[in-house]
């Protein structure tokens, strides 16, 4: 089960989705999220521990305009979705109030420089996978071959963020770690 997640517990983990998480899940994305599960690439999909925090963003910023960049099954544009006021939607346009990454990470750099220009100051960017599988920490030795290319990238662009002086920036260890970017002009 922590396949997906950075805790070294499965026990923990679980014990975080079954008392914190899944209780408060809507239906339509635990459906989702079964479907999701029987897949060979299930690892690929948002992790719910994760989609608690962006559900919880969402609804503090109170974002309308949103748009997502890699889709998989659905769990996160759903969640999105679910969780806008109904004058929300999400767009393919300009002047986004929340944007969500969770595309090819080579060229997340590139994602992030037209984002970035895209959204609204104050706008949140949230970022998925920017700990890849936690290799971002391990020296590259021990790294396995097909998480080489990815930490490379991942770790290129975790270095471009935290000097980028339009955004503030968190990384929490949800999921395959998330980071969260607030547009500051």
């Amino acid at each position: 089960m922590a396949q997906n997640g950075l805790l070294q517990s499965d026990e923990l983990y679980k014990y975080i989705l079954e008392t914190n998480v899944y209780p408060q899940e809507p239906e339509p994305l635990k459906e989702i999220r079964a479907l999701t599960a029987s897949h060979q690439l299930f690892f690929m999909g948002t992790s719910p521990d994760a989609g608690q925090m962006i559900e919880m963003l969402l609804k503090l910023t109170g974002a309308k305009k949103t748009l997502e960049l890699g889709v998989y099954t659905g769990y996160s544009l759903l969640l999105t979705a679910l969780t806008i006021p109904e004058d929300g939607k999400p767009e393919n346009k300009g002047g986004f109030d929340y944007v969500y990454v969770d595309a090819d990470k080579i060229n997340y750099l590139n994602y992030h420089e037209k984002v970035v220009k895209l959204l609204k100051v104050n706008g949140i960017i949230v970022y998925d996978n920017t700990l890849w599988y936690g290799s971002v920490a391990k020296s590259e030795d021990l790294v396995p071959e097909v998480l080489k290319q990815g930490r490379t990238s991942v770790l290129q662009f975790n270095k471009a963020l935290a000097t980028d002086p339009r955004v503030k920036i968190s990384m929490a260890p949800l999921g395959d770690g998330i980071t969260i970017c607030r547009r500051v002009y």
